[in-house]
């Protein structure tokens, strides 16, 4: 999948700086290449609960956001997080203080 195709699936008009940003979070996360299509589908299975997937401004990894209004929302965008995390072993890592988390990869 190119670098266009995954950016504008994340919402993100294309251009170079975020292909090199993406270039670097694919460098960083283990396993990208038999993950990312469904870090796709996740960010797709999130819209309903107000969340989503995006590239992090701090860290080079994808981020997943949890933007939810409701508690009802919250816990099914944490469902649908932990479903993707245990059923393909994906290591996640949780921002101190927010509804954040990082995609680092397959669990070792």
């Amino acid at each position: 999948m190119t670098h266009e195709a995954i950016l504008n699936q994340l919402g993100y008009a294309p251009n170079e700086a975020l292909s090199l940003q993406l270039s670097r979070i694919e460098e960083n996360t283990g396993g990208y290449e038999k993950i990312i299509k469904h870090i796709l589908d996740l960010h797709e299975a999130l819209k309903t609960d107000e969340s989503y997937v995006a590239m992090s401004n701090s860290n080079d990894y994808f981020k997943i956001k949890i933007d939810a209004t409701s508690e009802i929302s919250a816990g099914d965008a944490m469902e649908k997080i932990n479903h993707f995390a245990d059923k393909y072993k994906v290591n996640l890592q949780k921002v101190e203080g927010k509804p954040t988390y990082y995609i680092l990869g397959f669990a070792a």
